[in-house]
């Protein structure tokens, strides 16, 4: 684990990140992932990458490669399991000597393994940023990341990493919301921040796994044959609002309780972006009231998904903190539309299910008619 979280704008004076949401996988993970996300971290060069949550498909991971059988049971064994399923998106930042930061989702502690002891395996790699290990007040993957001027001793930039999710073991059941610990330690943070800044707030990015309940006010009820109509299953036909960039394909999954943490941002006025995943196939960018809304889609193939499975990237600029930029790449963007890319992509994609299924029968059935006509020639 790296001595400090401390990140430095470089010489250039620009600081790209990398947010990877959903990369939720197990042992066996799909190639596809693993090729993109190379490819990202190579062409794009991240000085910084954050995992947003759903790092790992916790609650199958000791499912086997295919069918329903379970490769191990007990705890001992979903450690190691655990431990070789976030290896998958953890070495390849340690062999480029990229630092890189998390916070959890839904899926992450769906398991006998608590998210402390999660902690100390993304922990014993160097390049993992410290998190949240004294307050123990708020959760391990709640904390911030201050980012530095090239010479300056005081923050220029921040990241504020929340918990968003958490899975109750004695019940059962998965919670989605902010704790109200972890609005008060934001609250206090930021004006201890600003407070050293002179009286003016760091300009920041807040990351949680799942969007908060103001996000719908980007969203809109329309009817069928509207420009951007969306039939979703919980609110019908809908479409992004005028102002609004990008993609939605689903309605989005809020927090069940925000806890007043939208209140907090706009009351601290350090906020300019809160950034989500969760949704598999939103990948949009909107403002309320002069915050930021934006949701990234996912990284992952085993899941439902999209063709906007990718990477986000944020360029922050010392010299202007204030407005930051973010675009998206998707898989085709990032591997090309060749024969071989398209073919990982189908082969991989959980969506593709069934057409692959479709696929492999008729190929068979070919077979057996081509083996059939070998024999009767015989």
């Amino acid at each position: 684990m790296k001595r400090s979280n401390e990140i430095r704008f470089g010489p250039s004076g620009r600081l790209i990140i990398m947010q990877v949401s959903d990369p939720q996988d197990m042992k066996y993970v799909r190639k596809a992932m693993v090729k993109m996300l190379d490819t990202a971290y190579d062409k794009l060069k991240p000085d910084l990458v954050l995992f947003t949550g759903d790092n790992i498909l916790g609650n199958h991971l000791l499912d086997a490669r295919f069918g329903d059988r379970k490769i191990a049971s007990g705890k001992a064994a979903t450690l190691q399991v655990m431990k070789e399923s976030i290896a998958h998106i953890c070495k390849p930042l340690e062999k480029r000597k990229i630092p890189f930061a998390m916070i959890y989702g839904n899926h992450d502690d769906m398991n006998a393994v608590s998210k402390d002891e999660q902690a100390d395996i993304y922990r014993s790699y160097s390049m993992c940023l410290p998190m949240n290990n004294r307050n123990g007040k708020v959760d391990c993957d709640t904390y911030n990341i201050p980012v530095y001027g090239r010479e300056s001793d005081k923050p220029v930039f921040n990241l504020w990493m929340l918990d968003s999710a958490w899975y109750d073991k004695t019940e059962d059941k998965c919670y989605t919301a902010i704790k109200p610990e972890t609005v008060d330690w934001y609250k206090q943070t930021s004006a201890k921040l600003t407070a050293e800044n002179g009286g003016k707030p760091v300009p920041s990015l807040m990351f949680a796994h799942i969007p908060l309940p103001e996000i719908t006010n980007l969203v809109e009820e329309c009817g069928p044959n509207d420009v951007g109509a969306v039939l979703t299953h919980s609110k019908g036909w809908c479409r992004l609002k005028d102002g609004c960039r990008g993609i939605m394909e689903e309605y989005p999954s809020i927090l069940e309780d925000g806890a007043g943490l939208f209140d907090a941002a706009l009351e601290c006025g350090d906020v300019k972006g809160i950034v989500s995943g969760h949704d598999h196939v939103n990948c949009f960018e909107g403002n309320y009231k002069g915050i930021d809304f934006i949701q990234t889609s996912c990284a992952s193939f085993r899941c439902y998904g999209s063709e906007m499975r990718g990477v986000r990237v944020f360029e922050i600029y010392e010299n202007d903190p204030e407005n930051y930029i973010t675009y998206f790449f998707n898989y085709a963007e990032l591997c090309g539309r060749g024969a071989g890319a398209k073919l990982r992509f189908f082969w991989d994609a959980d969506e593709k299910e069934k057409q692959k299924a479709a696929l492999l029968a008729g190929a068979a059935t070919v077979a057996a008619g081509v083996a059939g006509a070998l024999i009767k020639k015989k």
